[in-house]
């Protein structure tokens, strides 16, 4: 410890390890044997068994200090604490001390000479004056153990005066000593320490030969040998070879490796019944070796009598109770002390069976051996007998009695059970314990799984029935590949059926993983009995892998790859699909052979279209079904060729005038079968041979315009067209007759007239033309209001001889110009001159009103108020009434100009009714729907009631068309009171 004193505190602290809570120790703190009276001391006092010391005192405080816990069980010591005091002194003279006379070139030591102190030192030299202090280099070195300053080759430069720095790391003091002169001299003078020049290499070695391990550090220029952490490994002789060029010298030192002790053999908490033996015995490894002594509750143990002591072994016979207490093993050596610490405990006690009776219900199964234990709680050990009822039992080819107590009977029957009873006895008492023993009658397996095999998805039932003894309690588990099934985790495919008896096993939806060893386990009291079974689960095949293609043409393709897993099943066939990106997913293709056995691991496909990108993939199939595909293979184009497919549709016709249209369908890129690729188009006047050809270079195009002056109209040509690319042509289509263009018709459609229908439909009539030079398809009629735009004018077709036409969606009363046209392929011929028609007002907006109704027998009866239309409407005309009958679901109309129906409806049918307003404009607004439900029959007996109810009916639908009241209600009420 440094100085100032007065402003240090110090902390020891004493906390025994493993106490139990309701034996906490009190702890006591001795200083060089004396106990500390903390009474009467104000500096130290103690906190949780913490020693604290303030304003510590050099004088007062230095010295040993050891720690003694004590409870009611006994006194424990702990290990010795020493305080010291660091201090550092000054040089006792500060005079100039002797010069030290050196010749050049030779060696020298400067001597330091450490005051008196306490701590660790450094050491330095300051060179004339500070802060130009010594550096160490290879002619340079200050020894850290005695301060001295070597200089292995002194040079003009180094004459001057040296001075001794000492340092102490625990105070921070620092003293310096009076100064040294070095001068040069001409005599000679020879140390024995590595004083030479020139200067020489220095090296360290071993004297075993074993190479320094890597921690080991070389400073100063190899001046130092430095070996951290230090271990026994590491002790042994050192050499230190210096060498120059005049020669070499060497010198030794011997290591060794000194350690306080420690444990590796400890002692522990003992309890021990009163005239047993104990054998006590630590261990601990040190250097030197440490020696042994044995602590009773903080006292020394000495050698008498039952209590003996030899190299840490500790002996005491005929235990009593006055050896109870808590002892300690010391190890000790030079370098420290070490404690172990143990109880012991002497026990007198009567037996007892508190802790371990006889359990009250012991079964056991017929033919079994049973055991019962006696092990009662006794100091000393008790003596014990068994009694079955009130029979001493006694040894016998069956029966076998232990020391220890434990009773055992072999090949049990029915005849053992029974009640038992176990006597303990020692000097200080005796106790009993008792139990009842039941024999049961074994326990069989009825019914067993059998190995089976299976097919995935599929459902099976394991069984595992027993028939066993009531008195036993049973449980089932089962286990699959050794592990045991849990039906929570697993529910979706494992689940325990059956009752008491059974433990059966489902398995639903069985997948390929679920194939393997089952166990049905059945525990009972008193045995655990196993049953197993083998479940084979077969699959559709595993997908192969590596398809590769090895060879391809234009149009096929060899394929090899690897078969995938059997499932359980053997493979019987492959089947090879393929995609390009003209095709929708996946397809199967043709193949060399047509069918592929299952041992076969490769197959040519055929059929394939030139210059198209191909995958492929292989399919395993068994007696299960298909498998999963391949993967897909790498991406393949088959060899391009000449296109073997000519262009379908071939056809045309129409055009301009002197033209001639042929059209067909493209070929699509799968079939074009190489790059460079077009169309070949031919033709020629039908009757003649030489063919006209053109060359049309757009894969994609469907159509071609022939333009020659002299092509007369409407004539007849043969076409054909065909396919070319890069490698050549490819075959024409059929011969196919299309026409040239054709002339549009030349002459107007006479007599054209046309009337106006309803609101938003004419009626437009002409003459047939008579026959022209040009065809005739049909007729077109154009349709305008006055001052349309041309974009808005509306047109109507009819294809065939027709000269009528309805003009449908117009607007009510608006006055529209019409004209028509006869058409063909090559247009609208002339039109006729425009006559005007205008429709109808439109019909009224709303529906009649206030309809009435009445029921008769099947007879119903209808009122409604007339339609009044505005000068904006069509005239009414009449009205139409609609029926509907749910049950048939078909409509009737009635027209009747009156505003008055009457219908026969049938009884066994709901229907709906609806009343329409007819104008010239057309149909008009509905009414609102009346429902009219199935007619109740009314029995014989009825009749005056019903008489009664028509009467009312009629009386009613006056009244209220008088009043404008709707009647449905008030007949409605008058119903439900009948």
């Amino acid at each position: 410890l440094g100085y100032n004193l007065a402003f240090f505190r110090l902390c020891l602290n004493c906390k025994p390890n493993n106490v139990l809570e309701s034996t906490q120790p009190s702890p006591q703190w001795s200083l060089n044997g004396t106990a500390i009276d903390l009474g009467s001391d104000y500096r130290r006092h103690m906190s949780g068994g913490s020693l604290i010391i303030r304003n510590l005192d050099k004088d007062q405080d230095t010295g040993i200090y050891q720690c003694m816990a004590f409870n009611t069980w006994g006194s424990i010591l702990s290990r010795r604490a020493s305080i010291q005091f660091a201090y550092l002194e000054n040089f006792k003279t500060q005079s100039v001390r002797s010069a030290v006379n050196v010749r050049e070139g030779q060696g020298v030591v400067l001597l330091c000479g450490a005051p008196p102190h306490s701590g660790e030192l450094t050491f330095a030299w300051i060179f004339n004056e500070y802060p130009y202090s010594v550096q160490q280099d290879s002619r340079r070195f200050v020894s850290q153990e005695t301060g001295s300053l070597y200089i292995a080759k002194v040079e003009p430069s180094d004459v001057g005066n040296y001075t001794c720095v000492v340092n102490n790391t625990v105070t921070k003091e620092k003293v310096l000593s009076s100064p040294t002169p070095l001068v040069l001299r001409s005599d000679v003078e020879i140390r024995l320490f590595l004083l030479c020049s020139p200067v020489p290499e220095i090296s360290w070695r071993r004297t075993s030969g074993v190479p320094f391990p890597s921690k080991v550090k070389m400073k100063n220029s190899n001046a130092v040998l430095e070996v951290p952490n230090f271990q026994q490994e590491d002790a042994g002789t050192y050499e230190c070879i210096a060498e120059n060029r005049r020669g070499k010298n060497v010198a030794r030192g011997r290591i060794s490796f000194h350690a306080k002790p420690q444990w590796f053999q400890t002692v522990a908490d003992t309890a021990k019944s009163i005239e047993e033996n104990l054998f006590w015995e630590c261990k601990a490894s040190g250097k030197p070796k440490p020696s042994y002594s044995w602590l009773k509750n903080g006292e020394q143990l000495m050698v008498e009598g039952r209590v003996q002591i030899e190299n840490g072994a500790l002996s005491i016979t005929a235990l009593n109770l006055s050896d109870s207490g808590m002892y300690q093993c010391v190890a000790e050596n030079k370098h420290g002390s070490i404690y172990s610490s143990a109880q012991l405990m002497v026990l007198a006690s009567a037996p007892s069976f508190s802790r371990s009776p006889l359990k009250a219900l012991l079964k056991a199964r017929s033919g079994s051996e049973v055991t019962l234990e006696c092990k009662p709680q006794a100091s000393p050990p008790a003596i014990s007998l068994w009694k079955k009822g009130n029979e001493i039992l006694q040894r016998s080819e069956r029966i076998t009695l232990s020391p220890n107590g434990t009773l055992k009977i072999a090949n049990v029957t029915k005849r053992d059970a029974g009640g038992y009873m176990c006597i303990a006895k020692n000097q200080f008492g005796t106790a009993s314990t008792t139990g009842t023993l039941l024999v049961t009658e074994p326990t069989r397996i009825t019914m067993r799984p059998t190995n089976m095999e299976i097919i995935v998805g599929e459902s099976i039932v394991l069984p595992c029935q027993i028939a066993y003894d009531p008195a036993l309690d049973v449980s089932f588990s089962w286990a699959f590949n050794g592990q045991l099934i849990d039906f929570q985790r697993d529910s979706d495919h494992f689940e325990r059926v059956g009752g008491t008896i059974s433990g059966d096993l489902m398995i639903r939806n069985i997948q390929l993983n679920h194939g393997g060893k089952y166990v049905c386990v059945i525990d009972t009291d008193v045995e655990s009995l196993s049953t197993s079974a083998i479940l084979v689960v077969k699959g559709p095949p595993g997908p192969p892998d590596k398809v590769a293609v090895e060879e391809i043409t234009d149009s096929t393709a060899q394929l090899s790859w690897t078969p995938g897993s059997d499932n359980g099943s053997p493979i019987t066939s492959y089947i090879i699909q393929a995609r390009t990106p003209f095709t929708v997913g996946w397809q199967a293709v043709d193949t060399v052979p047509e069918v592929i056995s299952g041992n076969m691991l490769t197959a040519t496909v055929v059929s394939l279209n030139a210059w198209v990108e191909y995958e492929f993939r292989v399919v395993a199939r068994n007696a299960v079904g298909l498998g999963e595909p391949s993967p897909a293979s790498a991406k393949t184009r088959t060899e391009d060729a000449v296109p073997d497919t000519a262009p379908t549709d071939v056809g045309g016709g129409g055009g301009a005038k002197s033209e001639l249209v042929i059209t067909w369908e493209p070929l699509p890129e799968e079939l074009q079968n190489g790059e460079d690729f077009g169309y070949i188009v031919a033709l020629r006047p039908v009757g003649t041979v030489t063919w006209t050809r053109a060359i049309i270079s757009t894969p994609g195009a469907s159509r071609y315009v022939f333009r020659n002056d002299t092509i007369q109209p409407f004539s007849p040509f043969d076409i054909k067209v065909g396919a070319y690319n890069k490698r050549g042509e490819g075959p024409f289509s059929s011969i196919a007759t299309v026409f040239s263009a054709e002339e549009v018709p030349s002459v107007a459609p006479k007599r054209v007239g046309a009337r106006s229908l309803s609101a938003s439909q004419i009626e437009v009539i002409w003459e047939a033309l008579p026959g022209l030079p040009e065809r005739v398809l049909g007729y077109e009629v154009v349709y305008w209001e006055d001052g349309t735009k041309p974009d808005t004018i509306g047109k109507v077709r009819i294809t065939g001889n027709y000269t009528q036409v309805n003009i449908t969606g117009l607007k009510a009363d608006t006055a529209y110009y019409l004209s028509v046209a006869a058409f063909n392929t090559a247009g609208p011929g002339p039109q006729s001159a425009p006559i005007n028609s205008t429709t109808k007002k439109p019909p009224p907006d709303r529906g009649p009103l206030n309809i009435q109704w009445s029921m008769i027998g099947s007879t119903l009866t209808l009122h409604w108020d007339p339609v009044v239309t505005m000068e904006t409407e069509s005239k009414v005309t009449g009205y139409l009434v609609v029926l509907k009958r749910h049950r048939y679901n078909d409509i009737n109309t009635i027209f009747t100009n009156r505003t008055t129906a009457e219908l026969s409806l049938s009884a066994s049918d709901n229907y709906l009714i609806q009343i329409k307003v007819l104008s010239e404009g057309g149909e008009g607004m509905a009414s609102e729907p009346i429902h009219i439900h199935k007619l109740k029959k009314l029995k014989s007996n009825l009749g005056l009631k019903t008489r009664v109810f028509q009467i009312l009916s009629l009386f009613a639908t006056f009244v209220f068309h008088k009043f404008d009241i709707f009647p449905m209600k008030c007949i409605s009420h008058v119903q439900k009171s009948l």
